[in-house]
């Protein structure tokens, strides 16, 4: 027998859910006596934090289903109207759910009385955080679920301009807007008047975002690229924006170019993981291809892959792309970042500081995640190791896989031209500032507190040495000592230029690890002493960890 506290909760939940078929499904439930689904599908409300909800689907307040979009809707409404903010633009990727979830939320910021906008078809993220600042509008909501599996969605807000004395200017949420949103949220409890009245835009704010990312590109150069969406909503503007930008079409990993929101081909649509560019690296030895580009399913990341003579295709790191195009914005574009700052996160490679410091460029540090970097004032160029990059915050304050792609393009065809390759390039770069090796360890795990669990063990026990290398600083980000915010996190510095963070991932129930080995850079004795001692590190921590 089902509990009589579950079955009067669930039936509640009934009665307010808008979704007949999510409203079935809880019924059948009820009758089946499926205790086990209920209690799955009733274990709290899905948690609203600075990266918005992200969740499976499914009925009941843990998945994301209409009932849950429309009471986070009405609790961002609230927020809204308690600050006069009066106007909201509504974007969409193809997910399952999302067109649902779209005029769910248009119903719900219409009954409330705000003026409400909704892009016109599915299309990148970076589309949406431009539609916030080119519209003039409060706020933004962009319904995704990013790189997660194919069973998720999710729902990121963004505000424009300055809101209780944080500027902005369409970016994400940070605290403590998140949780004053949640309590708004939570205190939702009965049915919400909805309207019909929203403006479905034209093409004019798409047409406007491939006009201002063009421009980033000062000539068009004659480069053979391999690139795929990962099923997601990123070929249309790629393609378009790479027109504008008088280049070739890419080539179409044709597999993956088209939204598909069960993601048929990889595991996970995100290009960190294993094999999820594999038909990418296929597709540029066949077309004897110069470089591969991929995005995640709503284009606001950036992968590359290019080809090194010491193993054949490979993709790049993160960082690397980050020293990349760092390096080559300021030696080559400096005009474009006069008086502008670089800024990268702290799990990411300390390479972009010192190039900063040789370039006499203003450099910042913040915590993790795009919301934070977006924070900057005059951001020049800023990215996260997580294949997040901004090279025109200008017109998207936010990371945008498309305006990386086509700066990527630009340096490959300078590169291209003087007869040099990435690989090459990059070793000239850290024969200037040093090489930087780092690592990513993501251990996907089936609940959070697992990591905490973690993270408290080596909390209450500080390892004196990994891998052999004696710890010489052992910093708890909860409890920081320069300016940024606490974290759940730890930063451990060890002989030998060895840095280390662990936390938890801030949109998927994962354990991250960040390793990075900074050695002399000019020779190739100490690049390889920078690998075996990369490697030694990550099988000790892959132990520890898991």
């Amino acid at each position: 027998m089902i509990e009589n506290s579950l079955r009067i909760e669930v039936e509640e939940w009934i009665a307010l859910d808008p979704d007949p078929v999510t409203s079935s499904q809880l019924r059948q439930w009820l009758e089946t006596e499926n205790e086990t689904e209920l209690r799955r599908c009733f274990s709290g409300f899905l948690q609203f934090g600075t990266a918005g909800l992200r969740g499976p689907m499914g009925p009941g307040p843990s998945c994301m289903n209409r009932a849950v979009v429309g009471r986070a809707a009405a609790g961002i409404a609230a927020y809204m109207k308690k600050r006069n903010l009066t106007s909201v633009v509504i974007g969409r990727d193809a997910r399952h759910g999302s067109e649902d979830f779209t005029f769910e939320s248009a119903e719900i910021f219409a009954g409330a009385g705000l003026t409400v906008y909704v892009l016109p078809r599915p299309l990148p993220t970076p589309v949406l955080a431009f539609a916030v600042t080119e519209l003039g509008v409060d706020a933004g909501v962009m319904v995704t679920a990013s790189h997660n599996p194919p069973q998720d969605n999710g729902y990121k807000v963004y505000l424009g301009g300055t809101v209780d004395g944080q500027r902005y200017a369409g970016s994400q949420i940070v605290p403590p807007a998140d949780i004053e949103i949640a309590a708004e949220i939570a205190a939702i409890n009965s049915v919400q008047p909805r309207g019909t009245v929203w403006t479905i835009l034209d093409d004019e704010i798409f047409n406007k975002y491939v006009d201002r990312t063009k421009r980033i590109s000062k000539k068009a150069y004659d480069n053979k690229i391999v690139y795929s969406a990962m099923h997601g909503v990123g070929t249309e503007t790629v393609n378009a924006v790479f027109a504008a930008a008088g280049y070739a079409a890419p080539i179409l990993v044709a597999e993956q170019a088209q939204p598909d929101p069960d993601f048929p081909t990889v595991q996970f649509p995100n290009p960190e993981e294993p094999g999820a560019i594999d038909l990418s690296l296929k597709a540029a030895e066949f077309h004897g291809a110069d470089f591969v580009i991929a995005n995640d399913p709503d284009a606001d990341r950036c992968a590359a892959a290019t080809y090194d003579p010491q193993g054949g295709w490979r993709m790049l790191r993160g960082d690397e792309v980050g020293v990349l195009l760092g390096y080559f914005i300021a030696t080559e574009m400096p005009e474009t970042i006069s008086g502008k700052a670089f800024a990268n996160s702290i799990v990411s490679s300390s390479a972009l500081g010192r190039i900063a410091k040789l370039k006499n460029i203003e450099f910042h540090e913040t915590l993790t995640g795009f919301k934070w970097l977006a924070k900057i004032p005059n951001l020049g160029f800023g990215y996260e190791e997580a294949l997040g990059y901004a090279v025109d915050a200008a017109t998207c304050n936010d990371k945008d896989g498309v305006s990386a792609a086509l700066m990527l393009a630009q340096c490959l065809g300078v590169l291209k031209e003087r007869g040099i390759t990435v690989i090459e390039y990059l070793d000239q770069i850290w024969n200037e500032i040093g090489f930087h090796r780092t690592e990513q360890i993501s251990i996907r795990v089936s609940n959070l507190d697992q990591v905490d669990k973690v993270l408290h063990s080596l909390r209450a026990e500080i390892p004196t040495a990994i891998a052999g290398y004696p710890v010489t600083l052992f910093e708890d980000l909860l409890s920081p000592n320069g300016v940024m915010p606490p974290t759940n996190g730890l930063r451990i510095w060890l002989e030998d230029g060895v840095r280390i963070i662990i936390r938890p991932s801030g949109t998927e129930a994962k354990l991250k690890c960040y390793i990075e080995v900074v050695r002399p850079g000019g020779s190739v004795v100490e690049k390889n002493r920078a690998e075996e001692m990369t490697r030694s590190l990550k099988e000790e921590l892959l132990k520890v960890l898991s």
